[in-house]
């Protein structure tokens, strides 16, 4: 693994895209509601039928289309759905010309999602995502940023204090696509190498949601420990429930980074 990953947003070339969301939750809303003001214009999706999308997500000029609306004609796909639905959507996925990037931001939880033997004997989440997709590729991004963090926290290039996540992948044009809109979603983009190794940035890792800068990306990914992820993900979870039921607590995206701090670093 490289001692530096950092890309230099201030020198990213700025370039208009057609992207397609499929999702509506935290982070696909967010996506929804930011991609449109840097110029790009975004279709975004859902299993129930664009007029059930909410019209606060379309206010920016996100327009509400069907699954196969969004996958159609675009630059990139970004894949914002629960893990037992890829499979659904593989043969839209499928579909996409070669030169379509295919950004996944799913993370596993078997508390959850359905029990996933594969993830659970220890395959690669990203891996799994791929077989399940038929083979297509895919780029990983946005799933180590914490909730609130898109929404609340965004900022511009060159600020010190902007948030970075990883973003992993295996072809070179797809990453830089995502890292590139990743940049324009407000958040640093650091390159955290193959698929094979984005582990590193699954639920449990030092990177995950834990609110980094660029210059801390790459320590927390060395630091990850494949053995321990799933425990640590699990005790975060089981910790969260357990204050969300003590009406004396304040449950809210500060509590869940510094958690996420405690726990997994």
């Amino acid at each position: 693994m490289s001692a530096d990953r950092r890309t230099d947003t201030n020198a990213r070339r700025t370039s208009l895209m057609k992207i397609g969301l499929i999702g509506t939750g935290h982070i696909g809303s967010s996506l929804a509601k930011r991609l449109p003001t840097k110029g790009h214009e975004v279709k975004i999706a859902n299993s129930r039928g664009p007029e059930t999308i909410d019209s606060d997500l379309l206010a920016t000029g996100a327009q509400a289309v069907t699954a196969e609306e969004a996958a159609s004609d675009v630059d990139a796909l970004i894949l914002s759905i629960p893990l037992n639905a890829m499979s659904k959507i593989a043969p839209l996925v499928q579909a996409l010309p070669e030169q379509t990037a295919v950004i996944d931001t799913s993370n596993y939880y078997p508390n959850r999602d359905e029990s996933i033997e594969a993830m659970e004997n220890g395959q690669v989440e990203s891996e799994w995502v791929v077989e399940q997709l038929g083979g297509r590729t895919i780029v990983k991004a946005w799933n180590a940023v914490g909730w609130g963090v898109l929404a609340d926290d965004a900022r511009e290039a060159g600020d010190p204090e902007r948030v970075a996540i990883p973003v992993a992948g295996d072809d070179a044009h797809a990453k830089e696509i995502a890292m590139t809109l990743v940049n324009d979603s407000g958040l640093d983009p650091v390159d955290a190498g193959s698929l094979a190794e984005s582990w590193r940035q699954q639920p449990g890792s030092p990177v995950y949601c834990t609110k980094l800068t660029a210059d801390q990306i790459p320590s927390a990914l060395k630091a990850a420990r494949k053995e321990k992820l799933a425990h640590r993900r699990d005790m975060f979870v089981a910790v969260l429930f357990d204050h969300m039921e003590d009406e004396t607590l304040t449950v809210d995206a500060d509590y869940g980074t510094q958690l996420s701090r405690i726990i997994y670093s």
